[in-house]
Formats: C-alpha cells, structure tokens, sequence
C-alpha cells in the first residue's frame, strides 16, 4: 500500500518517485516475453496500476505542493509510457526476426506424415461440371440475387398475386415490402431477358429457399439450376435435343434416354416434365423405384406473357427454358440417399469428394 502524499514531506515524495521509477524501469529491463511485459503493464500502468495510483493522490496536496509535483508526475508517467510503449516494439521486432530466421533455414526436402488435405464440397464439383456441359453448348454462366422482389420472382414469370402457383411456393417473405428470398432461379432468367435482346443462351445455377420442413429428400435451402435459350424459331425439338445431350453429359452416359410428360408451370407453355432412363440398372432398381425412369427436369416453351414483360416480341421469338434440382442430380449421379448428408459435417462423406 503506497503511503498517501499528504503524509510525507517534499524531500521524501521525490525519493518515493525515483524509487517507483527504478522499479518500473527493473522490471520492464527483466522482460522476455509478451506475457511478462502485460504483467508489468498491469502492475505499473493499468487503472489501478502504481503510477495512477501515486498521479490521483495529487488531488489531496496543497496547491503550491501541486505545482512542484503535478508536472514531475506527469512527465513520470508519460516516460514510463514511452518505456513501455519502446519495448512492446522492440519485443514485437524480435519475434518476427526470429520467425523469419526460423523459416529461412526450414528443410525443404522434410516429409510430412499424413498430411490433411482438402477437398471441394460437392455441390461444388457438380455446379462445374454443369458450367463446364453448358458453356460446351454455347450457353453463357449468369448470376442473380438470392434476395429478390416479388416482380422478378413471381410478377415477370407469369405469375400474378392472386395465381394459385404461389401456393407451391413455400416462400420466405422478408419484414421489407415485396423482398424476398428467391424460391426458384427462374428469376434470374427474367433479369437475363431485361437486360439483353436475343439470341440468348444462359445457365444460371445457385441456392434458392423454401419455408419447408427438412427431411431426407427436402431443405429449406437447396441449389438450382435454370437454363435458358431465346431466339427466332425455337422449338419442342430444339428444348428435348438440349436436355437430352445435357443429361448424357452429367451421367457420361451417350445412350441415356428421355421421355416427356405434360406438366403445368406458370412461366412456359406447353410445359412439360423430363425423365431420364436409370443410369443405374436396366431391370429397376431401388433408385428407380423399380420403374426405370427417373423424374429430373420441368421445361417447357417459354411463355408469350414472359417475353412480353421483358420487353421481347413473342410474334417474333420464342424460347425454352428448363431447370432442376442440383441436389437431386448429385444424388443419383453420387448414390447418396439423405440430402441433409449435403450440409452435415460428417468428414467420411465430405472426403469422398
């Protein structure tokens, strides 16, 4: 416990200064390490530190003794700042100089055992294998928004506020008027056609959200894909030759077969859902569900109202469009059976990848 100013003359404060000032200066000579020079910060300098303890008994003096030792304190205090500012550097200094002596004699020829390596998600490796099949075909790599207005998720696409699709859209509403986030990539198409006359060709692939319950097949989040192509008399023929080459491609499979059903989507017309023959089995398997065929694409010819909002004269062009899941290709293509596997931090699943 220091004793207060109050109680000692003038001769025997100025020799409690120089003793607490060749104390701080000992102490702070002894450091070595980061840990050390806090525990000298802590003791002389921090609020309740020495040096601010002896600087607030200054208020208890008389005011000429105030004036011979306020400024005495004041420059103790600030030179001890100084002091320890000067060897936090110079302790800083040392350390990196001898990280980088540590570092310029290292073993380059040193091996290693078992090196953790990482490994690309996949959702990753597919979204570029996609880029990769499209771009083949001429298609151009688009990006959109995820937080999206109700015009370009709903309005453009053919898809009024009173439409009765809005109730297959389990959408995630936001606490600003008309936001969103997204519930399909087909908004993403609406900017495309906006913003460039045909002939368009795009791939739009990213995450997309539905307020729905998360089981083995279904999330709330989940990627897309969304492909679309616009010019002078395009036809059914042109939309089943495309997802057909598309779909042989991302199974590397040349003999794989489609078959088509008809199939209700606001935003095309006709519209219709793909199948793909199993890539797995030719007798049915359990991937199939013993059927043969696989449920993967929803497409159809661009509607009229569509390209009309967008500014592109249906009397002239047409279009197709289709998209699907990523998700669900990943896992036919990879035989995985639960999608919340997908966003799990099991490293035995991720690592096969």
């Amino acid at each position: 416990m220091l004793p207060t100013l109050c109680e000692k003359s003038i001769m025997s404060l100025k020799k409690h200064i120089d003793e607490l000032q060749q104390q701080f200066t000992d102490s702070l000579k002894n450091v070595s390490t980061e840990q050390e020079l806090e525990n000298v910060r802590i003791e002389y300098l921090s609020r309740n530190g020495k040096i601010p303890a002896l600087m607030g008994q200054l208020k208890s003096l008389p005011l000429e003794e105030k004036k011979v030792f306020g400024p005495k304190l004041n420059q103790f205090k600030k030179a001890s700042e100084d002091a320890f500012n000067n060897k936090k550097e110079k302790l800083f200094s040392s350390t990196i100089s001898a990280a980088q002596e540590k570092n310029a004699h290292f073993d380059v020829t040193a091996y290693e055992k078992d090196p953790v390596a990482g490994s690309l998600h996949v959702y990753t490796h597919i979204t570029e294998q996609l880029e990769r099949i499209f771009m083949s075909m001429g298609y151009s790599v688009i990006d959109g928004p995820e937080v999206e207005t109700d015009y370009y998720n709903f309005e453009t696409l053919n898809i009024p506020g009173d439409h009765p699709a809005r109730d297959m859209h389990d959408t995630f509403w936001l606490n600003v008027p008309n936001l969103l986030l997204r519930t399909h990539t087909s908004s993403v198409q609406a900017h495309a056609m906006e913003k460039q006359q045909p002939p368009l060709a795009v791939f739009a692939p990213g995450r997309v959200f539905r307020n729905e319950a998360t089981d083995a097949s279904h999330n709330f989040m989940f990627p897309q894909g969304e492909a679309l192509f616009v010019d002078k008399n395009v036809s059914m023929a042109n939309l089943l030759a495309t997802t057909k080459t598309f779909l042989q491609e991302i199974f590397e499979k040349k003999d794989l077969q489609i078959r088509v059903r008809p199939g209700f989507f606001p935003f095309v017309e006709p519209g219709v859902e793909v199948d793909a023959q199993c890539p797995f089995c030719t007798k049915g398997c359990s991937v199939c569900k013993k059927t043969r065929w696989i449920e993967l694409l929803g497409a159809g010819l661009v509607h009229p109202n569509v390209l009309r909002c967008n500014g592109i004269d249906p009397e002239v062009y047409s279009g197709f469009a289709f998209g699907f899941g990523l998700g669900r290709l990943a896992m036919i293509k990879y035989g995985i059976n639960d999608i919340r596997l997908f966003h799990s931090n099991k490293m035995s699943f991720l690592k096969q990848f």
